[in-house]
């Protein structure tokens, strides 16, 4: 529900509730300091904005190695195709 956008009442209380804590640890972000990782995720500090980081760094790198690592087992189970080779006599 990222991005989407309450209404309080108050004409001057439009705010993004996602902005409202910290996507790591979860920390009221009112009256702080806000750092920001692709484009609208939201933390407290660089420390929990470089953990989802890692986080998101690890995951991809899982992903990366589960494609490539069932590509090689599709590769090894495939048979070798036989090619005959034979002599031609010319008379």
């Amino acid at each position: 529900m990222s991005g989407y956008y309450y209404y309080s009442g108050c004409p001057d209380q439009y705010g993004a509730h996602y902005l409202d804590a910290c996507s790591v640890c979860g920390k009221s972000l009112h009256n702080s300091d806000i750092f920001m990782y692709r484009g609208n995720t939201p933390f407290c500090s660089k420390e929990c904005r470089q953990e989802q980081m890692e986080m998101d760094e690890a995951r991809e790198k899982k992903l990366k190695f589960g494609r490539s690592h069932r590509e090689s087992d599709s590769k090894a189970s495939t048979p070798n195709k036989t090619v005959r080779t034979g002599t031609i006599t010319v008379s």
